[in-house]
Formats: C-alpha cells, sequence, structure tokens
C-alpha cells in the first residue's frame, strides 16, 4: 500500500468526516475543497489515491477525472468519486470517464475504507500469507498478543469483536485468525462457523483460545470447526507453538484470492419507482453495512450496470418504462451480470407474477410487503449461492487445468522419448553411412585411378601413334576421372560438416583469404586478377570449416571472373543497422539471375554447365552447412554478366557479433 488519500469536496462536513474515518482506518488523507487546490495538490505528488466530488464550486470533478487520465504523470492514480446517491448518470458518466469507483452519499463507512484499501494496494493481495488476526475483546491481552506475534516475524491486524473481525478477515486474508471464544455479541465458536460457511475464508485457520475451565470447552471448540485449541491461562509463547504448527500443518488450499468473501462490503443495485420505498429499503440495508445504488427505472439500471458491477439486484416488477421482467431478461442475457443474483420485488402476491418472474431469469421473488430482515436474508442467501457456484466453476476450472498441466507433461516426456529414440537412430544411421561412404570412396577411388593412370599412360607413350580422334576421346576420360574424384572428395567433405566437433578459435580471415588467392595464383600464373581484403577480418570460429568456406566462394569468384576483361574480387565486412557484422566476398563474372538465388546454397545446383564453368555442384551446399553451425545465415545477389556478392553472418557467439 503506497501513498496517501487526496479528498477533494467541497463540504467541510464531509472533508472532517473522510479525514476522520480514513485515520481511525490507519489511511493518511488531506483534502481541499476546490477543483483548483486539488490541481496544486496533484502536482506536489505523493498520492496514491484520489476521492472526488462531482459537484464543486469551481467546476465539475468528472472533468479534473479527465485531466489526470490525460497527464501521463497521473493516468494510472486510482480515482473515487463520491457524490450523492441519486445522480445516475453522473454515475455513469464518471465511470466511463475513467473514475476505478464510485461511492455514493451518504456512504458506508466501512465499504469505503475497503476500497480505498484495495485501490490504494492495486493488484498486491491483502496479508501475502503473512497476516495474523486476532480478535479478542480485551485490549491488554490483543497488545500482548500482537507484540509476540509481531516479535516472531508476523504482521498482525486485531478487531475487539467478531463482527468486526469477519469484516477485517474478508480484506485482509490473514494466514490464520487467533480469535478468543468468548466475544460481545457472536462468541468465537459462531464465527468460527460462519468463516467455514465462506467460500473464501473456509480455508484459513483458526485457533480458538478460552478463559473457561471446562473439560468440553476444547471438544466444542473444534466441533465448531478450529484448527487448534489454547487455554488463555497458559503462556503466550504455547499460543505461538500452536499457531506455528497450525500453519505448518495447514494443507494446500485453492487460490481464493480472488474470490468475493461474504463480509466484505458489498454493492447493492435497488430498481423501483417509488421513491418512497426505495429510500425506505436503502436506509435499512445501508444499516446493515451494504453500499447502495439506486435507480429509478429499468433504463437507468441497465445504463449503470453497463459500467459498474454490482453484488446482487433488488428489481422491481412493475415498472414504467422498461418494466421489471424485461429489465431482468436483459440483465440474465449479458456475460458480464448473467451470474448477478436479481430479487425480484413486488406489490402483487398472486402466484402467476412469481411465476412471470422466475421465468424471465430472476434467482429469487419476494412481497414488498415481507419484514426488510427476511429482505437481508434473501439477499445474503443469494449472495452465499453465487459465492459457492464461484468457488465451484474456480475448482472445475483448477481440476481443468490441473488435467491440462498432467496432458502437457505426458506429451513432453512422449515427444522426449520419441526424440531420443529417433536421435540414436539416427546416429546409428549416420554411422553406417560414414563407414558405407568411406567404403565407396574407397572402392571407387581404386577403379578411377586405374582409369585415369592408363589414359595418361596412353596419351604418354603413344601419343604420336594414335589419331587425333583418339586422343582427344583419351583426354576426355582422363578429364571425366579428375572430375569424378573431385566429386568425391566434396561429397565427403560436405558429409562431414555435421558431424566434426566444432573448435571455438580466433581465426584471421583476411590471412586464410590471402594463402587461399596465392595458391589460385600459383595455378594459373598468366591470369591478372585484382583482388581486395579488407584489414580487421577477425572472428572466433572453426578454423578448418572456416578455411573450406573461403576456399569455395573465392574460388567460385576465381573461377566465374575467367572470361571478365578487368576481374575483380572483393572481401570485406560491415555492420548492418542491427548492429550485426556482414561479410561479403564479391567479383565482377559471369553472375546468375536473382530468380533462381533461391536454389544456389542446394546439393547439385548448377547455373551453368560444365563445359563453360567446371564444378562439382557442392561447394555452395558446404558453404551452406558451414555457416549454419556457426549459427549464422548466408544469401547471395547478382546480375547476369555484372558479377556476385556471396554474405553471411556468424552467430553472436562468435567475435564481430556481440553486442
Amino acid at each position: 500500500m503506497s501513498g496517501s488519500v487526496l479528498i477533494v469536496d467541497d463540504s467541510l462536513t464531509v472533508r472532517m468526516s473522510l479525514l476522520e474515518t480514513l485515520g481511525a482506518a490507519g489511511l493518511e488523507a488531506a483534502a481541499c475543497g476546490t477543483i483548483a487546490e486539488g490541481r496544486a495538490a496533484l502536482a506536489s505528488g505523493g498520492f496514491g489515491l484520489v476521492i472526488l466530488d462531482v459537484l464543486l464550486p469551481d467546476g465539475d470533478g468528472i472533468e479534473l477525472i479527465r485531466e489526470i487520465r490525460d497527464d501521463p504523470a497521473t493516468n494510472d492514480l486510482p480515482v473515487m468519486l463520491l457524490s450523492t446517491e441519486a445522480e445516475v448518470a453522473d454515475r455513469v458518466r464518471g465511470l466511463r470517464t475513467g473514475a476505478d469507483d464510485y461511492v455514493g452519499k451518504p456512504y458506508e463507512p466501512a465499504y469505503l475504507v475497503a476500497r480505498a484499501r484495495d485501490l490504494l494496494r492495486g493488484d498486491d493481495a491483502a496479508g501475502e500469507g503473512s497476516t495474523i488476526l486476532v480478535i479478542d475483546d480485551s485490549p491488554t491481552y490483543r497488545a500482548a498478543l500482537d507484540q509476540a506475534l509481531q516479535a516472531a516475524g508476523f504482521g498482525v491486524v486485531t478487531a475487539g469483536n467478531g463482527e468486526e473481525g469477519l469484516r477485517i478477515a474478508a480484506e485482509w486474508r490473514p494466514a490464520a485468525i487467533v480469535i478468543d471464544g468468548v466475544l460481545p455479541g457472536a462468541d468465537g465458536a459462531t464465527i468460527i462457523r460462519r468463516i467455514r460457511l465462506d467460500a473464501a475464508l473456509r480455508g484459513t485457520p483458526c485457533l480458538l483460545l478460552t478463559a473457561s475451565e471446562d473439560d468440553g470447552a476444547e471438544i466444542r471448540a473444534l466441533e465448531s470447526g478450529a484448527d487448534a485449541f489454547v487455554r488463555k491461562e497458559q503462556d503466550i509463547g504455547i499460543v505461538l507453538a500452536r499457531l506455528m504448527a497450525m500453519l505448518r500443518s495447514a494443507g494446500t488450499q485453492i487460490d481464493r484470492r480472488s474470490a468475493a468473501s461474504l463480509h466484505a462490503p458489498k454493492r447493492i443495485l435497488a430498481v423501483d419507482d417509488s421513491e418512497t420505498y426505495l429510500q425506505a429499503i436503502a436506509g435499512w440495508l445501508r444499516g446493515v453495512g451494504y453500499e447502495m445504488v439506486l435507480a429509478r427505472s429499468g433504463e437507468e439500471a441497465l445504463d449503470l450496470l453497463a459500467v459498474q458491477l454490482v453484488d446482487c439486484v433488488l428489481l422491481d416488477l412493475m415498472m414504467p418504462g422498461i418494466g421489471g421482467e424485461e429489465t431482468c431478461r436483459r440483465v440474465k442475457s449479458v456475460p458480464a451480470t448473467r451470474d448477478t443474483p436479481v430479487i425480484m420485488l413486488t406489490a402483487l402476491e398472486d402466484r402467476a407474477a412469481m411465476i412471470r418472474g422466475l421465468g424471465v431469469g430472476a434467482d429469487d421473488y419476494i412481497a414488498k410487503s415481507s419484514d426488510f430482515e427476511v429482505l437481508c436474508a434473501r439477499v445474503l442467501a443469494q449472495m452465499r449461492r453465487k459465492q459457492f457456484e464461484d468457488e465451484n466453476r474456480q475448482i472445475r476450472e483448477q481440476l481443468l487445468h490441473n488435467e491440462l498441466e498432467a496432458a502437457e507433461a505426458r506429451t513432453a516426456r512422449e515427444v522426449a522419448e520419441a526424440r531420443a529414440a529417433l536421435v540414436e537412430e539416427l546416429e546409428h544411421k549416420n554411422r553406417e553411412l560414414e563407414a558405407f561412404s568411406y567404403s565407396v570412396s574407397h572402392d571407387l577411388r581404386a577403379p578411377l585411378r586405374s582409369i585415369h593412370g592408363f589414359s595418361q599412360a596412353l596419351l604418354e607413350d603413344y601419343n604420336d601413334a594414335l589419331p587425333a580422334r583418339a586422343q582427344n576421346y583419351l583426354r576426355r576420360v582422363c578429364g571425366a576421372a579428375e572430375r569424378m574424384g573431385t566429386l568425391i572428395d566434396d561429397l565427403l567433405q560436405l558429409s562431414q560438416m555435421g558431424r566434426a566437433p566444432m573448435q571455438a578459435e580466433r581465426v584471421d580471415l583476411g590471412a586464410i583469404a590471402q594463402a587461399i588467392v596465392g595458391a589460385l595464383r600459383r595455378g594459373e600464373p598468366d591470369r591478372a586478377v585484382d583482388v581486395a581484403i579488407a584489414d580487421g577480418l577477425v572472428v572466433e570460429g572453426d578454423p578448418g570449416l572456416l578455411r573450406a568456406l573461403l576456399a569455395n566462394l573465392l574460388g567460385n569468384a576465381w573461377k566465374f571472373t575467367a572470361k571478365t576483361a578487368a576481374p575483380m574480387i572483393e572481401f570485406a565486412a560491415e555492420r548492418d543497422v542491427g548492429g550485426v557484422t556482414v561479410y561479403t566476398i564479391r567479383d565482377n563474372g559471369a553472375g546468375f539471375d536473382m530468380a533462381y538465388a533461391e536454389r544456389l546454397f542446394a546439393p547439385f545446383q548448377r547455373l551453368h554447365t560444365p563445359a563453360e564453368f567446371p564444378g562439382t555442384g557442392i561447394g555452395l551446399a558446404t558453404v551452406q552447412r558451414i555457416v549454419d553451425r556457426h549459427g549464422g545465415r548466408v544469401w547471395a545477389r547478382g546480375e547476369i554478366g555484372k558479377g556476385a556478392a556471396f554474405s553471411w553472418t556468424l552467430g553472436t557467439r562468435f567475435s564481430g557479433n556481440k553486442p
């Protein structure tokens, strides 16, 4: 809970009453009487809640809400409007403008304090499982127990009677309740029974204290629903020990913090065209602790329910305009209000009227001539019924959630088992494939060497005796054998790319590129190719794999610039807009059609004929696999006759891409 409360109301009486009410509840508050004073106070900051009147001498309070919501410094500040209950239009307008709540005058103090605490607290749960509620009418014993509990690390809230204790329990949701057996009004056993009937509180552990020497006191305490029992004459240390044991043994409960307690302040909407009856019922229900919202027609009731939910609706059957039956039907047809209890009120006591009322969706039916105490009991019964339904729904949702988690766990386990089996099978197949590859390559190389060797020998030994046509055939046989050997070597290299363990070392790509270009120049000393290699091309990666990558890309650039008048190759790096280093090798050679760019990195994909530019179609597939193993990506750009550019990145774990 943070910040204090700012009260903006032109009535001195209301301001003083609110300051006294909030102060008694332990809430800091400041008050002012005009919008101008409210603006100045808000500018100073430090407030966690604004309680605002609608009609103020220097303007409209709802306009101040609009200013608060439009200001980034205060747009999330909770605002509670406080005005006369008769102004339903102002209530609707205020809530639609951005008010978090609207409380009518005259207000019920307990309700206002509870809502103020809720709004100050925001989404934080009260109590947080470490607060103990002490209910005892003895100030001396309360103070002693309060001191002992705080010394043990607990937060403590106290109450002097059972009714007050129930309200505090509903608001704070304490971890446990320590309650005296003898209290003014309802005794401790009765209060515990009422707690056990409340779906939001029934799981709260309760420790009953008594000064009675009666041997049956403990049995009666436990029969009432208490979890533990301690006699008051015993040392407070015994009370603490019992409390700690009770908390340790408390079973895991369904999360009930979202459930509304029966003893929390409730808001009731009364709808009746009779002002006399409306004021009478409002006065009675407000006197027993309910916040009342009054509407004079079905239209007003529906407008209000569209912006503010209530805990129960008391609805007159016979009204001008939209009658009670149609109003009830519309309330029950809207998902947001469908579960709100509706009690039909009517001066008609005939059977047909009752059947009509229940038939359109009303949850109960009561004659206006009935005693107000009967009405209060009916209201409480309907809210208890709704609470039980909400609890059952929560339990069903929890069970469904548990079933879903169990199903997900089973699925994850089955997927993991299937993946493990697949990996094992894949590793077995890879081992078989590796053995097969080496066997086949060995078996293929031997006859290829024979074909190449004997063909070469025939050319060297019988060159003059062979006709030109035969010499040409032998040269073609030699070339085919050489290409076949190169293809075998490239396929073996490609298959090893995904299996060999990675080595992360500091690698100078520029130095490797210089060595590769030097070897290319020595192989073709007559070619004059302008090669530019940037400085600072140092990364972390596998040196063998990165050498193979550069050998393929630089070899391709060298090969595809063979027919270019002024061949040029460039190797450089630059940062893209995301800060990732992009490495590029570009040339001004044969290039390619961008329509085939997606095919370049697949095995055996060739965009030029072997006679024009010899090759196996494996090199770029090898480049793709090397880049993948380094966590990067590779792509190409080109234009026929104007050259190509091959770019790649490395993963963020490698130098050059670290943020």
